[in-house]
């Protein structure tokens, strides 16, 4: 393969081989119940087998597929954990892995990109890629000023496959649905769409980069590396070494995993009020642990612009959650467009769908897990219960989308890691709205 599959035919019929191959499974599996096997092991080797698939598939074709199952597998920590553990390896492996793109490919990016005297930038350079992305991969290479450098070469195609991917992916969203219950896929993938047009010029890129570490600069718990050259399809960056976060996540002791958390938590809240952008691509391949601890974060292509910080309303409704004030809250909610104009709803009962999702800043310290994680969306996921019904009547105003994927993108990391952090101290700082009285 030289570059991404661009017909939209061989793209189409790729991703139609997900449920297709799923409902093999399934007629398969009744075979084998014929034949005295128990639900139980047929179920979970259809799991594995699906989970198998799903990375071959969406990491073959990478662009919006890829960027999908990368998008998946942050909230893996909130699927029920029989399901989970056949699909968490696959899931896991979308962050950082995909077929290689050939050398001379790569030269021919660099020649149109950088221009025929490329190779004269650098003093070595890497055939051999050190990371794949989801629209384009690392290389690793030495500047002509004797700087380590990442070289990050947009896939050929890209472009043309993002979007032929996400059009076809809606079509099987009802398949992906059953991955993460409580968890509406149609609207992850219209905002996902949005977003990766802006990726596809990687000078958008590095201008976020830029911004992101000129506010970081000496920060000890936070690394962003500094931009060292850019094009529309190849960017350069200082080179950074350290532990990709799911090696933490997989082997990490309580005390690194409780560090690494309180970093990435106050990176997520700090940053727009520092920077006046919000990194919305939180997937654990995104981050590094550096030997002195320090959080380094990766990939700015993906940035909302918030020039004024997290929106206030987010902290005031906080509040009024956590203390109780219903009517205070339902008053904010209708008043920015959280409740449907038709919809009937009681105070009590908005409280009741809203409550839980604040218990991290009820004490000093909250220790997030799976099994949190795995209860919120049960609760509102339960077709059943009083906060199915509830949760149907809210709205999420289009502003708002993205800071919420990217907010609950983060607690997943927080459950992944299992880790025990103050995020009431650091919500208290960064949060407008949150520390106010009224």
């Amino acid at each position: 393969m030289t570059e991404i599959p661009r017909r939209a035919v061989a793209r189409t019929a790729k991703l139609a081989s997900l449920p297709l191959g799923v409902a093999g499974r399934v007629a398969a599996g009744w075979g084998k119940r014929l034949v005295g096997r128990s639900a139980e092991e047929i179920s979970a080797e259809m799991s594995a087998k699906t989970a198998e698939q799903l990375f071959a598939v969406l990491g073959q074709l990478k662009g919006g597929a890829m960027k999908f199952g990368q998008a998946l597998s942050v909230f893996e920590a909130a699927i029920p954990e029989e399901m989970a553990a056949p699909y968490r390896e696959a899931l896991t492996k979308l962050q950082s892995a995909a077929p290689a793109l050939p050398a001379k490919t790569v030269h021919r990016v660099l020649a149109e990109q950088l221009g025929s005297g490329w190779a004269k930038r650098f003093t070595e350079f890497s055939d051999e890629p050190a990371a794949a992305a989801s629209i384009g991969q690392v290389h690793r290479a030495v500047w002509h000023d004797g700087r380590e450098v990442a070289v990050k070469v947009q896939y050929p195609g890209a472009d043309e496959a993002l979007l032929a991917d996400l059009r076809q992916l809606e079509r099987f969203s009802r398949l992906f649905q059953a991955v993460v219950p409580g968890m509406e896929v149609k609207p992850l993938l219209t905002e996902l769409r949005e977003r990766m047009v802006e990726e596809l010029d990687y000078r958008n890129e590095a201008t976020n980069q830029r911004t992101f570490a000129t506010a970081f600069a000496g920060d000890e718990r936070v690394l962003v590396p500094r931009v060292v050259a850019s094009a529309p399809r190849v960017m350069v960056t200082e080179w950074v070494t350290g532990t990709p976060l799911s090696a933490i996540i997989r082997d990490g002791e309580r005390e690194e995993r409780n560090e690494v958390g309180g970093r990435l938590a106050e990176f997520h809240f700090s940053a727009p009020a520092r920077t006046g952008l919000l990194h919305a691509d939180p997937h654990p391949g995104n981050f590094l642990v550096l030997p002195d601890g320090r959080l380094c974060v990766l990939d700015f292509g993906a940035c909302a612009q918030l020039p004024d910080g997290l929106p206030e309303t987010l902290g005031v409704v906080t509040r009024l959650a956590l203390e109780g004030r219903s009517d205070d809250m339902l008053d904010r909610l209708r008043s920015e467009g959280f409740i449907r104009p038709d919809a009937e709803l009681s105070a009590e009962d908005v409280l009741a769908y809203l409550g839980p999702f604040v218990e991290p800043l009820r004490t000093e310290q909250f220790h997030f897990t799976r099994s949190w994680l795995q209860g919120q969306a049960e609760r509102i996921g339960n077709l059943r219960g009083p906060d199915f019904r509830t949760g149907r009547s809210l709205n999420l105003p289009p502003q708002y989308l993205l800071i919420h994927r990217v907010t609950f993108g983060s607690i997943g990391i927080l459950c992944q890691l299992d880790a025990e952090t103050s995020l009431l101290d650091i919500v208290t700082r960064w949060q407008p709205g949150f520390a106010d009285e009224d």
